[in-house]
């Protein structure tokens, strides 16, 4: 069963991307409450850009295999666990460790994937899809005739922010750059282009009262605009900081500028709401819920997917081995979707 051989990627420090390595060795077995998964997709997303730099807020020390989730085969249970799970393709959210042929992940981490939906299609949706159903329904908890204003509306997240906002009945309106206009006209959204408008003055020309939410993962000054746009009883998500991608310096102080500006805004006497969206938060508080919740999100974002709410936005494919084009690639800011890597 696994004289295969396990294949995975590793980030040994700060390097370009050529300079992730392949590394081979043995399958692990898993252990009590654990399983083994044959990796079928994997994705590059924001996080592990910002970690082969060095900059993401809690990434382990080098070296180690990237990988934030995976979607693939129950090869093998560990003690403890259902042993009918194995044979079950399964989606798993694990931050760091999904660059690899095989990976060991908790049961109680697996969400089963529905029937009739791809690897390379679930995938698009794990951390994706996760990140924009909770900033959307649990954070803004957004209601049919709203409006919301959406920071990067043609890449990972903003995509299927997108396509479940419209699917509740909210006007969207989304920045991205002049070539994914017509593609984001065709989804009903309004695009404004961030590199040549005011986006302000724009999005106050499209909603003179201000728009019910906006999602924010530039940071920087985008965020005092972004607050600045809010209708009253309006909620910001903030969920990151890629206007900093490329700074020196500390990768906590960033993060922590944004938090303290969320407390003061939160502190002030006023109508309107900001959060620091985190999908890890809670879960060293309290486990159970943190996977209830996770469980439950995940599955509405199958369901969504199996009814077409959300399509499946897949910008390339490529096999693992070719880890460093698939980085270049999706650095590169010339792709709609996400980039899938395969065994």
């Amino acid at each position: 069963m696994n004289a295969e051989g396990l294949v995975e990627v590793v980030l040994p420090g700060k390097v370009e991307p050529e300079g992730l390595e392949i590394r081979h060795g043995a399958v692990p077995a898993p252990g009590p409450g654990q399983v083994l998964i044959r990796m079928e997709a994997t994705g590059v997303s924001f996080a592990e850009q910002q970690m082969r730099r060095g900059r993401y807020y809690d990434q382990p020390p080098f070296p180690f295999v990237p990988g934030y989730d995976l979607v693939g085969t129950v090869l093998a249970t560990g003690e403890g666990v259902e042993p009918g799970l194995a044979g079950t393709r399964v989606a798993a959210l694990v931050k760091v460790g999904g660059w690899a042929s095989h990976v060991i992940v908790e049961a109680a981490d697996v969400v089963e994937v529905p029937q009739g939906v791809t690897a390379a299609e679930a995938e698009t949706v794990v951390v994706n899809g996760i990140t924009a159903w909770q900033m959307l329904h649990r954070k803004a908890r957004i209601r049919s005739g709203q409006s919301i204003l959406v920071h990067g509306a043609n890449g990972g997240v903003g995509s299927v922010l997108v396509q479940l906002a419209q699917a509740a009945g909210v006007t969207v309106i989304g920045t991205a750059s002049a070539r994914h206009h017509d593609a984001l006209r065709e989804r009903g959204v309004v695009p404004v282009d961030y590199r040549t408008e005011d986006v302000p003055a724009r999005v106050r020309e499209l909603a003179p009262g201000g728009v019910d939410a906006v999602f924010d993962h530039v940071g920087g000054r985008s965020v005092l605009d972004s607050w600045r746009l809010l209708a009253p009883g309006g909620t910001l998500v903030a969920y990151g900081s890629a206007s900093t991608r490329d700074d020196e310096g500390s990768k906590q102080w960033p993060v922590l500028k944004l938090l303290g500006r969320v407390w003061l805004w939160n502190a002030l006497p006023n109508r309107r709401r900001a959060y620091f969206f985190n999908v890890w938060a809670g879960r060293a508080l309290a486990k159970t819920r943190f996977r209830a919740r996770l469980r439950a999100d995940l599955t509405q974002v199958f369901a969504a997917l199996q009814r077409g709410d959300v399509t499946a936005q897949i910008a390339a494919q490529l096999p693992l081995t070719r880890v460093a084009d698939a980085v270049r690639l999706a650095e590169s800011g010339t792709i709609a979707g996400k980039i899938v890597l395969t065994p």
